[in-house]
C-alpha cells in the first residue's frame, strides 16, 4: 500500500506507471488490443487515471510506443558502440543479433514497434529509425546497398525468432552475413552515402 500512496502523491510516477503498463501490454497483444480498462488493470489505477493523464487512447498508446523506441535507441547505441570498438565485421555483427536474441522482452518490444507501424503511419518513422541505425553504422565500412540487405537480413532474424522455438544460429548468421558483406570490386552504389 505504500507504494500506492506515493504514486497517487507523485503525479508523474502515476503517469510513467500508465505507460510502462501500456507498454507492456503492446508488447504482449499489440498496439490495437489495449484499452483504457486494460492499461488501469496493468497499471493498478483506476480508470480515470488513464484519461486524467491521456485524452484519448491514441494519445496513450503513442506514449507506449515511444517508451518502447526509446529502450530500441538504448540497445541501438549500445550495439553501435560495441561494433564501433570491434568492428563491422559479420563475427562481431552475428554476436550481437544473438545477443539480442537471448533477450526476448528486447526483441518482443521491438517488433511491437515494428508491428504498430504496418497499421499506423505515425509509428513508421520509429520502426525505420532501427534499420536506418544498422545501416549507419555498417555503410562506412562495406557500402550502403550491402548495409541495406544486411538490415533486411537482420530484421528477418529477428521476425524468424518471434515464430520459432529455436533461433538461428550464430555461425549461421554469421555465414549468411559474411555472403552480403562480401565485397566484389567496388561500384558507385555501394559507395553511396546514406
Amino acid at each position: 500500500m505504500g507504494a500506492d500512496i506515493r504514486r497517487r502523491r507523485d503525479p508523474e510516477a502515476r503517469r510513467r506507471a500508465i505507460i510502462e503498463a501500456a507498454a507492456e501490454l503492446i508488447v504482449e497483444i499489440g498496439a490495437d488490443a489495449i484499452t483504457h480498462r486494460k492499461v488501469a488493470a496493468r497499471a493498478d489505477v483506476p480508470l480515470g487515471a488513464t484519461t486524467q493523464y491521456f485524452a484519448t487512447l491514441d494519445d496513450l498508446r503513442d506514449a507506449a510506443l515511444d517508451a518502447l523506441a526509446t529502450e530500441v535507441d538504448l540497445r541501438l547505441d549500445s550495439t553501435r558502440q560495441t561494433v564501433l570498438a570491434e568492428g563491422v565485421t559479420p563475427d562481431v555483427i552475428a554476436r550481437l543479433v544473438c545477443e539480442a536474441l537471448a533477450e526476448a522482452r528486447s526483441i518482443q518490444a521491438e517488433r511491437a514497434v515494428v508491428t504498430a507501424a504496418v497499421h499506423d503511419p505515425r509509428v513508421r518513422e520509429l520502426a525505420r529509425h532501427w534499420s536506418d541505425e544498422v545501416v549507419g553504422f555498417i555503410a562506412p565500412v562495406h557500402g550502403v546497398d550491402r548495409a541495406r540487405a544486411a538490415a533486411a537480413f537482420i530484421d528477418g532474424v529477428l521476425w524468424h525468432s518471434q515464430i520459432h522455438d529455436e533461433p538461428l544460429d550464430e555461425e549461421l548468421i554469421c555465414d549468411a552475413l559474411a555472403g552480403i558483406l562480401r565485397s566484389p570490386a567496388s561500384t558507385p552504389s555501394t559507395t553511396a552515402s546514406v
